[in-house]
């Protein structure tokens, strides 16, 4: 901190402090210029000193009450003016007083506060002395309050000036901060989202078949060697999903991230195979003409369906699971429809996890719906619909 930084920093933290020194300072200055030999023609006498002395004690409180210290040091000097004979050295602390109020009051007080001094002033001096409006000691104080209302005022605006771009730039960055916020906590949701839809149904077909495994051993273990083997599937798709997945979290100039592309209705097949594989009956069923998706939208549809057959794997008991897909237009409509196994009297499966809230988020992120329901007969019905992009349905 430089020598008048310091300075100032002390000044803010001790106002009281230097305005009576300022005080003392114009008393003394006012003291030294009636001193014979400097205006032999203007010398204070006691009562004129003892007015001068409460003038400028009233600087002490001018941050405190602008407005009345104007008006005190300006009925302070036209006493002055009176018992001199117009001849006064306090004009200054006036100008001080009116600087103070200028500093610190909208533009129509400050000039209007100012002015008013201003008259009663040359009003005394015409007055009570034998000045003329003609003399330049009479016309004084417009000279001395016109620029301590103009210096006051400035300092305003600038000061005005700098705390709105001070405030600005506070909002700029408690904005960015909250921006930076938000996509870490979307961010967030999007790699709970993919974690749930990469393990989940993956863990549901390990889950089911070694349950099978078990059952099977020591009666059938052909066939609990053939379970086994999905199993050992399964765990490698896992393991394959993660390691593509982690290989996204990776730094852009990480070497070795894995390419394989992103999961979309082009691997739809592939998908169901898995769980055709691991006991779940599953048709296809489509219609319409399909149309190119935006790949959040290809994305969605895809962990939609396969979070639906994960459901289904879990809770289906064995009933037979419809995919229909319906394409639009303006939209592609998913349909799964899960024949058994679930209590009619809940809305979303009995897992206590996240599926069906992560389907939703994914199908409104993208401005479309998503509804699950358990009907009457046992069944479960899971329909979404996700739009296309506009320029594909112009």
């Amino acid at each position: 901190m430089s020598g008048w930084e310091f300075v100032r920093a002390k000044a803010r933290a001790y106002p009281f402090v230097v305005d009576a020194a300022l005080a003392a300072f114009l008393f003394a200055g006012s003291l030294a210029a009636s001193q014979p030999g400097h205006e032999p023609d203007f010398v204070l006498t006691a009562p004129a000193v003892v007015v001068g002395a409460l003038v400028c004690l009233a600087l002490v409180f001018r941050r405190r009450g602008p407005l009345t210290v104007l008006a005190l040091t300006t009925l302070g000097t036209v006493a002055e003016i009176i018992v001199t004979d117009g001849r006064t050295p306090y004009t200054a602390i006036v100008a001080v007083a009116a600087y103070t109020v200028a500093s610190r009051n909208e533009r129509v007080l400050a000039w209007v506060s100012g002015a008013a001094a201003v008259v009663v002033l040359v009003s005394a001096a015409i007055l009570f002395t034998t000045a003329s409006w003609s003399n330049p000691r009479s016309l004084e104080p417009i000279a001395w309050i016109g620029m301590a209302v103009a210096l006051g005022y400035a300092l305003r605006t600038r000061r005005a000036y700098i705390a709105a771009i001070e405030e600005r730039v506070r909002r700029a960055e408690q904005t960015r901060e909250e921006e930076a916020g938000r996509r870490v906590a979307e961010e967030r949701l999007r790699i709970a989202r993919e974690l749930h839809d990469v393990v989940a149904h993956h863990i549901a077909l390990i889950s089911v078949q070694s349950g099978v495994a078990t059952h099977l051993l020591r009666s059938q273990p052909d066939d609990a060697a053939i379970a086994l083997g999905h199993v050992r599937e399964a765990s490698r798709s896992v393991l394959d999903e993660l390691s593509t997945l982690l290989g996204v979290l990776r730094q852009p100039e990480d070497a070795g991230a894995p390419t394989e592309p992103t999961p979309g209705l082009a691997r739809l097949d592939e998908l169901v195979d898995r769980f055709v594989t691991a006991g779940l009956k599953v048709d296809i069923v489509t219609s319409g003409r399909p149309r190119p998706l935006s790949a959040a939208a290809d994305l969605a549809a895809y962990r939609i369906v396969q979070e639906s057959l994960t459901n289904a794997q879990k809770h289906g008991a064995g009933g037979d699971t419809r995919v229909r897909l319906a394409h639009d237009f303006d939209a592609l409509h998913i349909e799964v429809h899960n024949r058994g196994g679930h209590p009619a009297s809940t809305e979303t499966p009995p897992s206590g996890g996240h599926g069906i809230l992560g389907m939703t988020e994914r199908a409104t992120s993208l401005g479309g719906t998503l509804r699950a329901v358990a009907e009457p007969d046992g069944a479960f019905r899971v329909t979404a619909t996700l739009p296309r992009p506009e320029k594909d349905t112009a």
